[in-house]
């Protein structure tokens, strides 16, 4: 089962918007040496929204070269429409991922059936397990928790990333949906005591930047040791609330940049961070314990 500390990673890109693929391989490094233990790639933080079919594949293909099996490779492969997610989600099916991270369809706004039938079409069609990513603060759709128990019965769907940082729902959903089934928060501000309160783990935009204490703050939830759990996630907190003080993955890419990993490079329609708030994502960096490259 896929647990603990695992990185919404961004997909590194020129002022061009192409794709550097070189600076991919030191931001892999680097969570390789932080002990990260997923890479999630082309997910909302890698703006798999502006990503075509081609390079949507290239990005996870080459992802899993460069990761050369020392992390697993789970592949964002979702959309709104069944028939693309099928196409994609074939398309990378070949490669040596761990899984799919399928998001709920967005802006068509399908019902929890029509949801529940395209879940199960695209596990019915793929050999790699499948991760639900309910996020509804982007996509306008909230996956229930008892939908999600029913495709929990499915044996290739596996886990679900909850992003509505609600935590009733981790005894509502480890209730319906059974021990081994992964449950994982996609909201960092309430990862900690997601876990505390028995997920299995997080996909987080958080470890872009500080991936070594979000393992350690993984590590401790997990076992149940809430005091330190707790005091590693007071220090993260900044971190958490300044990375979405623009529309994810804005701030964290350039945070990223800040610490000489990435260039500067993000696509329309996202921006660059705005300069007003630079000063407080510098200083979520440091409270984090981060260091940034010179000048």
């Amino acid at each position: 089962m896929l647990s603990g500390s695992m990185v919404a990673v961004v997909t590194p890109m020129d002022a061009d918007g192409a794709v550097n693929y070189r600076q991919f391989a030191n931001v892999i490094d680097f969570h390789v040496e932080a002990g990260t233990e997923a890479l999630v790639v082309a997910g909302t933080t890698g703006e798999s929204a502006t990503l075509d079919h081609e390079e949507h594949v290239a990005v996870i293909e080459r992802a899993c070269e460069l990761a050369a099996d020392r992390i697993p490779i789970i592949a964002g492969t979702g959309s709104n429409s069944t028939a693309q997610t099928l196409r994609l989600s074939r398309a990378v099916d070949r490669l040596p991922i761990a899984a799919f991270l399928v998001v709920t369809p967005y802006y068509n706004k399908p019902t929890q059936e029509g949801m529940r039938r395209h879940f199960s079409a695209v596990a019915d069609a793929v050999g790699k397990p499948l991760i639900l990513y309910n996020v509804p603060g982007r996509t306008g759709v909230d996956l229930k928790p008892d939908t999600v128990a029913k495709l929990a019965a499915h044996p290739n769907i596996q886990g679900v990333k909850e992003a509505t940082g609600e935590l009733s729902r981790v005894r509502v959903l480890r209730d319906g949906c059974g021990p081994e089934f992964a449950l994982l928060s996609g909201d960092d501000a309430t990862s900690c005591e997601f876990m505390l309160l028995g997920g299995d783990g997080v996909i987080s935009v958080t470890a872009n930047v500080a991936p070594a204490r979000m393992r350690r703050l993984c590590d401790a939830a997990r076992a149940g040791e809430r005091a330190e759990a707790e005091r590693l996630d007071a220090d993260l907190q900044p971190l958490h609330r300044t990375l979405f003080c623009e529309s994810n993955p804005i701030p964290v890419k350039w945070a990223v940049q800040q610490m000489g990993l990435i260039g500067p490079g993000i696509r329309l329609p996202l921006t660059p961070l705005a300069p007003q708030y630079y000063a407080a994502v510098l200083s979520a960096i440091a409270a984090a314990g981060v260091g940034v490259a010179a000048a």
